[in-house]
């Protein structure tokens, strides 16, 4: 099974209009998503605030747009600021662990997206994992007690040091590497060029 690597951060949007676009293109593949964790502003950075000029103009100048032509029905949270994503990463090493670490991410930026939850709120991701099937008490217990904090932050440093993560979504298929929102161009022949050199 070949497999697609994809940094994020829960928060972008464009990662959930990334994987709609991957999801239109190899639908009837068989590929493995494989989720990781790039922070856009991790703790003490102070998060993004709706009221303040970048997301309305970002959103309002490309979101939107990008959104309409993939066919997705998203929209800007009035969650303000930002929530913090490390408990949602955790939350999805959690998710990994007990065997749903591919489709975790995706109801995590759902329920941020198109439902306006907040997902820095444990509760909140206690309620998407047990929509995703997993044990919530479990999960809450995790969370609270900390159990993938230390493994969340040794993700962060291999993303940022060692593969030079600086945007979210990066794409890795194969020897191919894409930042930002790629084309279904791309996509496809990034994929049929790891076909081609794994045969």
């Amino acid at each position: 099974m070949k497999e697609i690597i994809i940094y994020t951060d829960f928060v972008c949007p464009y990662c959930l209009l990334l994987e709609r676009r991957l999801h239109k293109i190899f639908s009837n593949e068989e590929v493995k998503v494989t989720w990781r964790a790039h922070e856009l502003r991790p703790f003490p950075v102070p998060t993004l605030k709706i009221d303040d000029e970048y997301l309305p103009l970002v959103w309002s100048n490309s979101v939107y747009h990008l959104a309409e032509q993939i066919g997705i029905d998203i929209r800007l949270p009035r969650i303000s600021p930002q929530p913090r994503t490390d408990k949602a990463f955790e939350a999805h090493l959690f998710a990994t662990d007990n065997g749903v670490g591919e489709i975790f991410p995706i109801a995590v930026m759902v329920a941020f997206f198109q439902q306006e939850r907040n997902i820095g709120d444990i509760d909140v991701l206690v309620d998407i994992g047990g929509e995703v099937g997993l044990d919530r008490e479990a999960l809450r217990r995790a969370l609270e007690q900390g159990a993938y904090g230390q493994k969340h932050q040794q993700a962060l440093q291999h993303a940022k040091e060692v593969e030079q993560i600086r945007v979210v979504p990066t794409i890795i298929i194969g020897d191919n590497r894409y930042e930002g929102l790629p084309s279904e161009h791309w996509l496809t022949q990034s994929f049929e060029n790891q076909l081609v050199d794994a045969s």
